[in-house]
């Protein structure tokens, strides 16, 4: 037996019931379940077993991350970097341009562009792993119920979701607002019918939107504007991201201005090909997105248009661009707020998907279009799940007439 469980052991009278810390139950029973195996087991030959667990469900998703993680940091270093070296500066700002002076800049070197990148990523995840949990903890405490592990991975998707200027203040508003608003207010884990993590993001963007979008946040140098791909995309098509001297590959692999951890396709469809054969997330809403964003940019290349060159933008640019795999790949999958049925699921992705490209091509004011895709699709989950369960009753009823 570890010291740390020895530990807790010796403090379990003072959390559990009549103890002098009662209230503060949940948050023992968070910290014991989260390093130890949960002690409420089955037992006896009747109870059907199945050594998925809540935890072991949030942490894959969380591994699942890391390859956006590793991407978030060292593309975001690599744009501040190559940003410094085109305007001339020689050091940047604060506290970072004291670290980074003992190493340097230079974007050629993996090292000074995972560190310059680090130093950004990890205090808006700090922030919010701090800020969210407090909520977490009180509504636990409040409520006398323990602390689960859904926010360990809303923590992580909004914080990847962010721009790499966001104000850490308002990283704070923002995850806080869904937390409590998005799910919390709800009754928790497994009763909100929105993605927490999308909430908190698309309540920034629309409360802010100067700190969320546009030139200047996606480049972590101050003074340094350059829009991202997706915005090229809005002006002028693929000629206009081409132009910008922005390739497909780039594109692919996740060197290009962007939020956080949303730029590298490969490190979203790694985490995808993870948590499909984990079965953590369920492959029919995955490929209900592709196919639906597939069969509408196609439908578009055909109508075609000579005002909008988002018309002719073909499925490959779609997928690689903005948010598309990374919401395709961790949103969407959210098994709390997408649909619950088998045509449930296809249906849903096929929503999302037609959503995405439709927000993109008809409205390029806004040119990313997942985040407000799955809140919307979020909305009709439960109606695809109730329209699908008629129609199986009807068909099954219609056989025995």
């Amino acid at each position: 037996m570890s010291r740390t469980r020895q530990f807790l052991d010796k403090l379990h009278p003072y959390f559990a019931h009549g103890g002098r810390f009662e209230r503060l139950y949940p948050v023992y029973e968070m910290v014991d379940t989260f390093l130890y195996t949960p002690p409420d087991v089955t037992s006896g030959a009747t109870h059907v077993r199945d050594a998925v667990d809540l935890k072991r469900v949030m942490t894959y998703v969380w591994i699942a991350t890391i390859p956006c993680m590793l991407m978030a940091m060292f593309n975001t270093g690599y744009q501040a970097n190559v940003a410094m070296e085109a305007i001339g500066l020689q050091s940047a700002p604060g506290w970072r341009g004291a670290i980074l002076n003992i190493f340097g800049y230079n974007s050629a070197n993996p090292i000074s562009d995972l560190l310059h990148g680090a130093l950004y990523f990890l205090p808006i995840y700090i922030v919010t792993i701090v800020a969210g949990g407090l909520w977490e903890v009180l509504f636990s405490v409040v409520r006398k119920h323990e602390v689960n592990e859904g926010f360990f991975v809303s923590s992580i998707l909004f914080a990847l979701t962010m721009p790499p200027n966001a104000p850490l203040w308002q990283v704070a508003l923002g995850i806080s607002f869904g937390i409590v608003l998005g799910k919390e207010v709800f009754g928790g884990t497994g009763k909100n019918f929105l993605n927490p993590a999308l909430t908190g993001r698309a309540f920034l963007y629309f409360a802010y939107p100067a700190s969320m979008s546009g030139d200047a946040v996606w480049t972590a140098v101050d003074g340094f504007s350059g829009a991202t791909a997706l915005g090229l995309a809005a002006l002028g098509g693929v000629d206009g991201i081409t132009q910008g001297g922005i390739s497909w590959w780039a594109t692919l692999f996740g060197f290009e201005k962007g939020s956080l951890g949303e730029t590298s396709t490969i490190a979203c469809l790694i985490g995808a090909a993870f948590l499909i054969y984990t079965r953590i997330a369920n492959y029919r809403i995955i490929a209900g997105v592709f196919l639906g964003m597939v069969a509408t940019s196609t439908l578009f290349n055909i109508i075609g248009s000579d005002s909008n060159a988002m018309f002719g933008m073909p499925w490959y640019w779609h997928l690689t661009l903005g948010g598309f795999a990374f919401g395709m790949t961790f949103m969407a999958t959210d098994p709390v707020s997408a649909a619950q049925t088998n045509m449930g699921r296809w249906i849903f992705g096929g929503l999302i998907g037609f959503m995405t490209v439709l927000i993109r091509v008809v409205n390029p004011a806004f040119p990313e279009g997942i985040m407000l895709a799955i809140l919307f699709s979020n909305i009709f989950a439960p109606l695809i799940d109730y329209a699908v369960i008629k129609v199986n009753i009807s068909k099954r009823a219609r056989r025995h007439v």
